[in-house]
């Protein structure tokens, strides 16, 4: 009987020191996890290795972490700065909102719009599978946890899009938040729509508890200089048509738009805003406008 007892003594024994000795590791590789690749006050290099070309100027960069169990460490709302060269081999930083989550281990990814004359866009189009981009982070003032406010309504234009398609997914993707989101995002043309596949996809999983609105101004302004030494500038504007089948808006976000599209004024929800500058004024404008409060605001 002793035997037998001291047999089961020292089972026990091992059998705590085993599940002790994996709750540590679990512990040690959660916490190292959670810690991230980020550091906000030193650049650190990531290998790019896919990039796909979603429109004739916009495209997909997938950058690899250390390991494929690593994390970026990037809180929801924040963003990353990257560093590169502009056509000039002149340094240039810019921040960009990755379209990943820490729930997407072993990378990141950054959807990116190129622009003609673009500093840091010229950098991108140069960019080739194996080049190595130089990343600083995380930055941001925005900061959120699940339940804070019952519902977010979010204003985007363009490349705004990224910050509140991050948060949207965190949102929407964690089973013990119920907030709601609705948006309303403006583009100039149909091909401008960015993350549209995906976007669609979040109102389809989650009809209760997201709604996107479509929105385009149709409207392209050309700026053609006289001549070489003549500052003054003419200005056209050229008109395109929606697509046929056409159930979104057109023209510019209106206060109509706002209040048929998003949450009205109250303590328990928030307005995000993030756009080019022009329409980032003209929205805080429609929003004081219809009585939503400073403490109900926050732009990116």
């Amino acid at each position: 009987m002793d035997l037998l007892q001291n047999t089961r003594i020292e089972f026990l024994g091992i059998a705590v020191a085993v599940v002790a000795i994996a709750a540590g590791a679990y512990y040690f590789h959660f916490s190292k996890k959670s810690k991230g690749c980020l550091n906000p006050e030193k650049f650190k290099d990531f290998k790019l290795v896919q990039r796909i070309q979603l429109s004739h100027n916009v495209a997909k960069f997938k950058f690899a972490l250390p390991t494929t169990s690593s994390v970026l460490g990037l809180p929801i709302g924040q963003h990353i700065s990257c560093r590169g060269k502009d056509a000039l081999g002149e340094e240039v930083i810019k921040p960009y909102t990755p379209t990943t989550l820490d729930s997407d281990i072993g990378y990141f990814e950054l959807v990116i719009k190129m622009y003609p004359q673009g500093r840091m866009s010229h950098h991108f189009r140069e960019m080739r599978v194996g080049d190595y981009m130089a990343v600083k982070g995380p930055k941001g003032r925005f900061k959120y946890q699940p339940g804070q406010v019952r519902a977010f309504g979010m204003l985007a234009g363009g490349s705004g899009i990224t910050p509140m398609f991050q948060v949207a997914r965190a949102i929407l993707e964690n089973p013990k938040d119920n907030t709601k989101v609705h948006l309303i995002y403006a583009n100039v043309t149909y091909e401008d729509i960015l993350l549209k596949e995906e976007l669609d996809s979040l109102a389809s999983n989650y009809p209760d508890r997201f709604k996107v609105y479509y929105v385009l101004n149709q409207i392209t302004a050309i700026y053609n200089c006289v001549t070489a030494v003549d500052s003054h500038m003419n200005l056209a504007f050229i008109f395109s048509q929606p697509p046929e089948e056409w159930n979104g808006g057109v023209g510019f976000v209106s206060k109509e738009m706002i209040q048929a599209h998003l949450p009205a004024p109250a303590s328990d929800i928030r307005v995000l805003r993030c756009g080019p500058p022009p329409m980032n004024k003209a929205m805080a404008g429609h929003l004081d406008a219809l009585e939503y409060t400073s403490e109900m605001q926050f732009q990116f």
